[in-house]
């Protein structure tokens, strides 16, 4: 069973509840929610693997780490996890990155694709898969199941928020996934939004409600 990692720190509950509050603006939402990002990756990037190098400091030569970040793949699944993915690039910056534009169709909660663009992925490429919001999940089983066909195999999921419905049901399809996420709500409500959430991340980042 892969890894479930729940974020318990002052500093994301903190941010987190500013982000919930309607009266937040789309500029404090998306630099908040950058920040979150930041601290989940710190967390969900220490499986990746280092090489050792020389390195001659002011005084002698020694031993170094570094990480191969171009061994790091971030997916974004549009349009909401654009929201996360600088969090993630400044910390490896020389990533690559691959889209997958889905949307959750109204009436059958299923995930619909509309855009997918990767880069090659091979067997020790680490691979991160931002979405804000883990409702039903759906639309990330949607989503892992696109970064499994084009070779992925080392995933890691990260998220704000999630409802336990939609881990349950990651966990149950993609069981060798890690999935590190910020909090965990209530639960889900007849609409499939989290309870008690922060609405359409989407909406919020862009204004586009």
């Amino acid at each position: 069973m892969g890894k479930l990692f729940v974020a318990d720190h002052p500093l994301i509950k903190h941010k987190v509840s500013i982000m919930r509050n309607k009266e937040t603006g789309p500029k404090e939402f998306r630099e908040l929610l950058n920040e979150i990002t930041l601290l989940l990756t710190y967390e969900a990037a220490r499986g990746l693997p280092t090489s050792e190098i020389d390195v001659d400091t002011p005084i002698i030569r020694t031993k170094g780490e570094m990480v191969d970040d171009k061994k790091v793949t971030i997916v974004p699944i549009l349009r909401a996890g654009l929201g996360m993915l600088d969090g993630v690039l400044s910390l490896v910056p020389n990533a690559g990155v691959g889209f997958l534009g889905v949307f959750r169709d109204p009436e059958s909660l299923k995930a619909v694709e509309y855009y997918v663009k990767f880069p090659q992925l091979t067997d020790n490429h680490q691979i991160f898969v931002l979405d804000p919001m883990l409702a039903t999940g759906h639309s990330m089983n949607y989503a892992l199941d696109v970064v499994k066909s084009k070779g992925g195999k080392n995933i890691t999921v990260m998220c704000l928020l999630a409802a336990p419905e939609g881990i349950k049901v990651v966990q149950d399809a993609h069981p060798d996934v890690d999935i590190f996420i910020a909090e965990v709500d209530e639960k889900l409500n007849d609409h499939a939004y989290i309870i008690p959430g922060l609405g359409d991340a989407g909406d919020r980042l862009y204004r586009t409600k």
